[in-house]
Order: C-alpha cells, then sequence, then structure tokens
C-alpha cells in the first residue's frame, strides 16, 4: 500500500490503522539491547517484581517506534521526504509483555513548503493497547512528497 502524498491530507482526517504487533519478550529485549538500554524495569523480572508496576514493562522508546512503524503503510510510505519531528511525547499508561498494540493518526496541520514544491503535515499518533487504554501519543510532523503534475 502506498501512502498519501501532501495533497491527499486533510486536517481533522483521521486513520484507524488495521496492522497490530503482539509485543514479545525478545521484541523488549532485542529492542534494549540494541539502544544500550539496560534498564532492569525493562529486563530484569525479580526487580521489576518490587516495583509499582510489579512486573516488567516494555520500553517506552520501542512503543512510539512500533507506533510509527504501524502507521506508515496507511500515511507515508513511499511519500515521505523526511520525518522532521517528534513532540509531546506521552506515556500514559504501561505496556507489558504480551500486549497487543494498536494505532490512531490524526491530521492536526498541513503546509506547504516556501517553494511549493512539497508540504510539511503534523499527525497526532496514539497507540493502544488491547484493552483500548492509550499508552502512548505524540505529534510526528514530515515532509511530504506532492503528487507529480
Amino acid at each position: 500500500m502506498t501512502g498519501c502524498y501532501f495533497e491527499e491530507f486533510a486536517v481533522g482526517q483521521t486513520f484507524d490503522h488495521d496492522k497490530r504487533r503482539t509485543i514479545t519478550e525478545s521484541d523488549n529485549q532485542r529492542f534494549c539491547d540494541m539502544t544500550m538500554n539496560q534498564q532492569p524495569l525493562h529486563l530484569d523480572a525479580e526487580f521489576a517484581a518490587e516495583t509499582e508496576f510489579g512486573e516488567r514493562i516494555v520500553n517506552g522508546l520501542y512503543t512510539m517506534s512500533l507506533a510509527v512503524g504501524l502507521t506508515i503503510p496507511d500515511t507515508t510510505d513511499g511519500t515521505i521526504v523526511a520525518n522532521l519531528g517528534y513532540d509531546d511525547v506521552e506515556h500514559p499508561a504501561p505496556v507489558h509483555i504480551g500486549d497487543t498494540i494498536r494505532a490512531r493518526t490524526t491530521v492536526t496541520d498541513k503546509r506547504e513548503t516556501s517553494d511549493g514544491d512539497r508540504g510539511v503535515v503534523t499527525m497526532h499518533v496514539e497507540a493502544f493497547d488491547g484493552d483500548g487504554r492509550l499508552v502512548c501519543g505524540f505529534d510526528r510532523t514530515v515532509l511530504a512528497k506532492k503528487r507529480a503534475p
């Protein structure tokens, strides 16, 4: 599936993404290993059992990255020039190993670049667990291609 070109985005447009992923212990371990994040809350079951969460929680940056990945086919697959920024990131609820994550994107702003060749699109991305709890939210701003004339 191809993402949207600048002209195809509309402020207020919402995408409820069909793709979902169940997070495995291996996913969390590999992400922590690749990013050199050895926080015991993510990796040490005995340590995490003594915290307010009672068990390991998934690395929040993995949750955010997964949310972006789930949105790509519907929004920017093949139509993006660059990611310009991620803002106002929140993690209002923990994600646990075994949770299935889904995402929703709402377009909040768009404007043409000063040369008119491309466009800047800002989207609010939300990730939810299988119980429908919001587990991550953030704004993603991209530089999008325009359709060829």
